[in-house]
């Protein structure tokens, strides 16, 4: 599959499915408590990209059984909701989900502390974040794509964190999964040039401890190989020649961030 440049409206639709899953993610994060199950926490993710008139993207897309992969502090990616895995203060919650409007996906993920968490849980996650922003730094068109996978790794790993290699970014559109992948961490060249018009989703995938990560039998959960905990963050993102337009966050949201992306010179 070539690489898509989207069209005025697939960029619009694209960008109204985000604002919509920044709101999901926003409001689900406020209801994560300890007690809950993470069966809970689909049934409550589902019902609120449905609300706002979305399809779950993740429900039965290649078999997997959940609307939100809820992975829990050593798990990475993949988490499968379960009615007997209750959450409890202190740990750490990765809520990775998308949605389908008018044809047009959106993926994003974020970790989110379950009450009180320990600052080394804190650190993980807000270091996450900002590795993204760091590789936004070059999300701009005539860049190259590893500008980005390079940013995100060298800071992420400038802290002694361990970078998932086995799973990456993705391009993004009306398929979940499209062309380029999108490592993140250095890579030996720079990749290919970053065209305006192009839609990734970025999603650094972050361990406290090794950047080496193992399966589960349920085919599915993906775990950090020495136990150590991990964090997660994603956003759909658009390459324009004045930087990226970050979609799936809040409004309010997107206000705030504008000075984490400001263009390397």
């Amino acid at each position: 599959m070539p690489i898509a440049i989207k069209s005025a409206r697939e960029i619009e639709l694209m960008r109204v499915a985000g604002r919509i899953l920044g709101r999901v993610h926003k409001e689900l994060a406020q209801e994560i408590k300890p007690g809950m199950s993470t069966l809970d926490i689909d049934r409550i993710g589902e019902e609120l990209i449905r609300s706002y008139g979305c399809i779950p993207s993740f429900l039965n897309y290649q078999g997997f059984p959940a609307s939100v992969c809820v992975s829990v502090n050593n798990e990475v990616i993949h988490g499968i909701p379960q009615k007997g895995r209750i959450i409890e203060e202190g740990d750490i919650v990765s809520l990775d989900t998308g949605v389908i409007y008018k044809g047009y996906q959106s993926d994003a993920a974020r970790t989110v502390g379950v009450g009180d968490i320990s600052k080394q849980a804190a650190d993980l996650i807000e270091r996450t974040r900002l590795s993204f922003f760091e590789g936004m730094k070059y999300a701009k068109a005539g860049n190259r794509l590893f500008d980005i996978s390079a940013a995100i790794g060298d800071y992420a790993q400038s802290f002694g964190y361990g970078v998932v290699r086995d799973f990456v970014g993705h391009g993004i559109g009306a398929h979940m999964h499209e062309p380029p992948e999108i490592p993140n961490f250095r890579q030996k060249r720079r990749g290919m040039r970053l065209l305006s018009g192009m839609t990734l989703a970025v999603e650094p995938m972050i361990n406290m401890g090794t950047w080496r990560v193992k399966g589960s039998k349920n085919g599915w959960t993906i775990r950090t190989a020495d136990g150590a905990l991990s964090a997660h963050y994603e956003n759909t993102v658009l390459i324009t020649g004045d930087g990226p337009e970050i979609f799936s966050v809040t409004e309010e949201e997107a206000e705030k961030i504008d000075f984490l992306v400001n263009m390397e010179e």
